[in-house]
């Protein structure tokens, strides 16, 4: 499926596909790359104590908090509210993470879009959000836990606009815009001399 706004073509399918597989490559990868060491504090004498009071949370949950904490969408705990990344926390480099999958996926959509046009693509390259957004709602929900009663998930109106939203459009349209530019011809529209 595609639109055609103004005679651009914009593979609407290209880029929902697109966007929902960087969305879960992106949360595998953070998955990788963080649940060991979540397992290390989970197996610690914290974890132990936890484990007494009823108080584990599953790997996949914190994982899924870290991941919305590298879109910058902190993990709200009752009033309070925290990151996982940076500082004492996880790699710093976990922040890159969803702006190199956003951008092969806005990539893919510039491929699949092949106007040449940069302005074009970029426009089909924002299109990954349709994607990226319903996994973000989504999993906003899905990895809510309550301890001790108190509900701990990430922040929903950032996982909402931020990861939701605004990540995949930019970074998927900066993605596309890149394939105009890299495909032969240079994404050039000027007349040849």
């Amino acid at each position: 499926m595609s639109v055609s706004p103004g005679g651009r073509r914009v593979p609407l399918g290209v880029g929902a596909a697109a966007g929902a597989l960087a969305w879960l490559l992106g949360y595998l990868l953070t998955y990788v790359a963080t649940s060991g060491r979540i397992r290390e504090f989970q197996g610690s004498f914290l974890g132990r104590v936890a484990d007494l009071f009823g108080l584990e949370v599953p790997t996949w949950k914190i994982v899924g908090w870290v991941f919305y904490n590298a879109h910058f969408v902190d993990t709200a705990a009752g009033s309070g509210t925290g990151s996982a990344v940076g500082g004492d926390g996880f790699t710093a480099l976990l922040y890159a993470l969803p702006p190199v999958v956003l951008l092969a996926a806005g990539l893919a959509v510039g491929r699949a879009a092949g106007s040449g046009d940069a302005a074009t693509d970029a426009l089909a390259g924002a299109s990954v959000l349709i994607g990226y957004l319903p996994l973000s709602i989504l999993g906003v929900l899905l990895f809510e836990t309550t301890i001790a009663g108190t509900t701990v998930a990430p922040a929903l109106v950032p996982g909402v606009l931020l990861a939701g939203v605004l990540y995949p459009a930019v970074f998927g349209a900066v993605g596309a815009g890149l394939a105009a530019l890299t495909a032969d011809g240079g994404g050039s529209t000027a007349p040849q001399l």
